[in-house]
């Protein structure tokens, strides 16, 4: 099965997986490019917390040591190695992702609140007197990049540029390699202004810390903050104003109090985390994993969402009871160290439409909305809607949200 299928319509498509191949299937990540996709919760805890079995470093991938993946393939800038934190184990690990700690701890939440707040109401402010709008393209797919361009110091004219690269390097199609080259020149423009020093922001935290050697070293950790935050918090946003439109349920239980904001999120990492599917990890030798003969270097991509059908460890429907038992965090050394400020933004910008924009309607058939294409990461391409007109509010005052350097 092709992995972009999984994305597609993860329900159909992962229930046939477990049914005809078990915790660990074959898919294709391209014609002719094969790979394990791991489903199983147990099989997904081994991988991710042996990492001195099942290595990040992608240059150890089979098909890219024998030529099968070229150096030009739309599978390169989600899959490739990089030289960061993502592409590294063991103590080169721990040095490069000390700095994402620090700054990830660094940053005043309630200040991070606010911007959000100023940020999603500006937005709303927007669309509020016309009464209708799209909560992707005005709104979900707009509030991450800019909050997170206010954090690392990027002009908010190139948000918009930012973001459009970034989502051509997440499709792994035709033009995946153009929008990862755009994609780091914006970043590179940045940390060459700040390798003086004196820069408060995110990127000046970065470009002055002592674990971090290089130009490059520092480029690279932007990219990983960039990306890995972007998307996944675009995507957390959309999915919840989605279920929030068109699950009665969920609707139901948000709106009435009985179900908080927080745990709403929560239900939706464990039901549809916004990676789908996670690149990769590959054994650093021959080895059996859920009794399937796993190769030395084969791709081994991460089922999220499919763990969450594993009903060997969860009953059906268990994320409906507030549970956290979900890995769309991952675990291990590599697990995803910006929860905290991607749950600030995505609460707070939930929150913000819930209370703005408290008469929302979907202006169009559920079953008429499409996704975008990507096997890694499942986003709604447009929730049209409609709503009382009101009146702008006064725009808020910005407000710093790095308090400390290293």
């Amino acid at each position: 099965m092709p992995l972009a299928e999984t994305t597609a319509d993860p329900d159909a498509a992962l229930e046939r997986l477990w049914r005809e191949h078990g915790p660990v299937a074959p898919v294709e990540l391209m014609p002719g490019v094969r790979a394990w996709l791991v489903m199983g919760y147990a099989e997904i805890r081994q991988i991710t917390t042996q990492d001195h079995l099942f290595s990040r470093n992608a240059n150890t991938w089979s098909l890219v040591l024998d030529g099968t993946v070229g150096p030009d393939s739309p599978l390169g800038p989600m899959m490739f190695h990089r030289d960061n934190v993502i592409g590294a184990d063991g103590e080169e690990h721990r040095r490069l992702r000390r700095p994402i700690e620090q700054a990830m701890a660094a940053l005043d939440h309630r200040a991070l609140r606010r911007t959000v707040e100023r940020l999603s109401t500006g937005l709303i402010d927007r669309i509020a007197p016309a009464g209708r709008g799209d909560l992707i393209a005005d709104y979900a797919a707009s509030i991450p990049v800019l909050a997170i361009g206010e954090l690392i110091g990027l002009d908010p004219g190139r948000a918009r540029e930012l973001l459009d690269a970034m989502n051509l390097l997440f499709s792994s199609g035709p033009r995946a390699q153009e929008g990862n080259a755009r994609f780091e020149a914006l970043l590179n423009e940045l940390v060459t202004s700040r390798l003086d020093g004196g820069a408060s922001d995110l990127t000046g935290f970065l470009a002055s810390h002592p674990d971090l050697a290089t130009a490059s070293e520092i480029l690279q950790t932007l990219v990983v903050v960039v990306s890995a935050s972007n998307h996944t918090s675009i995507s957390w946003i959309a999915e919840t104003l989605r279920l929030m439109l068109v699950d009665p349920r969920f609707a139901g239980r948000i709106n009435g109090g009985r179900l908080s904001i927080d745990d709403a999120l929560d239900e939706v990492l464990a039901r549809q985390p916004p990676m789908i599917n996670f690149p990769a990890r590959y054994p650093l030798a021959d080895t059996v994993l859920a009794d399937r003969p796993v190769r030395k270097g084969d791709a081994l991509i991460l089922g999220l969402a499919a763990s969450a059908r594993d009903t060997r460890v969860h009953a059906s429907d268990w994320w409906t009871r507030g549970s956290r038992a979900h890995l769309a965090w991952s675990v291990g050394p590599h697990a995803c160290p910006g929860r905290d400020p991607a749950r600030t933004i995505a609460r707070t910008a939930v929150a913000t439409a819930q209370h703005l924009l408290g008469d929302l309607r979907l202006a169009c058939d559920p079953a008429e909305i499409g996704y975008q294409p990507s096997p890694w990461i499942r986003t709604a391409v447009s929730l049209p809607v409609t709503f009382t007109p009101r009146i702008p509010a006064a725009p808020a005052p910005r407000t710093p949200v790095m308090d400390r350097t290293p």
